[in-house]
């Protein structure tokens, strides 16, 4: 048996290929769920939905609407909703004192209000179902430990960290309704969302700086992150209101510096 027999999910972001919300839909599945896959682009969710034998829906995060509505289609189709997932997220960085106001609304709207109404419609349909459930929110490592590169992520730093305490307000308060609100606090990653700041692959150099700076002492994968949601999402997790580090133990230490990183482009050599 699956350890997520007879449970439906839903999963907010997976229209990337290969990105954390792709991978943890893949395991779910594995688990023995539902899935549903909702994005805005709802032909790529649909495809995807296809690949994997589930159900896909559109969505924009950054409207209410749009995520009281996805709980609703997810129960109709499904016939029930246990899990949600939010695996949205935009690295959107920038010098800090150049930063600008539709940068910082762009992000605000996705990061924080986006996912401050997703927590809200997905623990409203669990609540009035009277069953309970899982919600996971991916977070970041850099909501706890700080990055110190060129171009700066403050912004995306800052959301990332108000989420996360929101998270902890919710779980507090719904837990005697057996439903559980965690987050995943992933490190850097190999996903779309980072191959964007690279234009392409994530260069081997990099992915170099960042392991020796883990101490497991390897980069991360999506892979890693969708068995610790399986967990989260699994009738075997008792915990709410916290944070599972699936970073390498990253946060024990620090982000690399971006001397770290010049150095490290500047020295690499393959193998």
């Amino acid at each position: 048996m699956g350890r997520l027999d007879g449970k439906c999910a839903v999963i907010i972001g997976a229209s990337l290929t290969g990105n954390i919300g792709q991978a943890i839909a893949r395991y779910f599945v594995d688990e023995g769920a539902k899935v549903m896959v909702a994005s805005r682009n709802l032909a790529s969710s649909q495809a995807f939905a296809d690949e994997i034998g589930g159900y896909a829906a559109a969505c924009d995060i950054t409207k209410k609407d749009d995520l009281f509505a996805l709980a609703a289609e997810a129960q109709k189709q499904m016939g029930g909703l246990d899990i949600a997932v939010n695996s949205t997220g935009l690295a959107l960085g920038g010098p800090f004192l150049e930063f600008g106001e539709e940068d910082l609304d762009t992000l605000i709207a996705l990061q924080f209000k986006g996912s401050f109404f997703f927590l809200q419609a997905m623990v409203a349909a669990m609540k009035q179902a009277g069953k309970g459930g899982s919600i996971i929110q991916i977070s970041s490592a850099v909501a706890q430990r700080g990055t110190t590169v060129d171009g700066g992520f403050d912004a995306y730093m800052g959301t990332k960290a108000g989420i996360d305490q929101v998270v902890h307000a919710v779980a507090n308060q719904f837990g005697r309704d057996g439903i559980r609100v965690n987050t995943i606090a992933a490190g850097h990653t190999d996903t779309p969302m980072h191959h964007g700041n690279n234009s392409g692959d994530i260069p081997d150099w990099m992915k170099a700086a960042f392991a020796d700076a883990t101490p497991l002492g390897r980069y991360g994968t999506s892979e890693d992150v969708a068995a610790g949601a399986v967990w989260l999402a699994s009738d075997e997790c008792f915990m709410t209101g916290d944070t599972l580090q699936i970073n390498g133990g990253l946060t024990l230490r620090r982000n690399p510096l971006q001397d770290d990183l010049d150095r490290y482009e500047r020295d690499w050599k393959p193998g």
